[in-house]
């Protein structure tokens, strides 16, 4: 399957849940408050899941990158649907291709970089982000 099609499902897609079905259309794209390039799509937030989990798209566009951050308390796992780039992990680089995952812990310094083109992931967090 070609992987702007992969894309494709999870945006048109429906999230669900034992009592509720999410629509991701109705879900808007927003640009992240702080990172240029970076444009997220909150599929599943903390009033969904009683502050459980949450399940994001996230878009980085080529040359543009989710600077070095750690989240305190939260998970963090990323499945890469579409493109090419590279996670920065404490001192290590990955490149990461279509189809790869990186799970993140909570208090750990990380960074996804968009060097070779757009880059689209799914991302969870465990307990929710937003």
């Amino acid at each position: 399957m070609e992987q702007k099609k992969v894309m494709d499902i999870f945006e048109r897609g429906i999230v669900f849940l034992p009592d509720l079905e999410i629509e991701s259309t109705k879900k808007p794209w927003y640009p992240h408050p702080e990172w240029k390039g970076v444009f997220l799509k909150d599929l599943v937030t903390e009033k969904e899941t009683s502050g459980t989990f949450s399940y994001h798209l996230v878009r980085v566009w080529k040359d543009h990158e989710v600077m070095y951050h750690d989240h305190e308390t939260q998970w963090e796992w990323n499945r890469i649907i579409d493109g090419k780039g590279v996670f920065l992990f404490e001192d290590r680089e990955i490149t990461l291709a279509h189809g790869q995952t990186f799970v993140t812990p909570p208090g750990i310094r990380h960074a996804v970089s968009a060097y070779y083109e757009d880059l689209s992931l799914l991302a969870v967090f465990v307990p929710a982000l937003v």
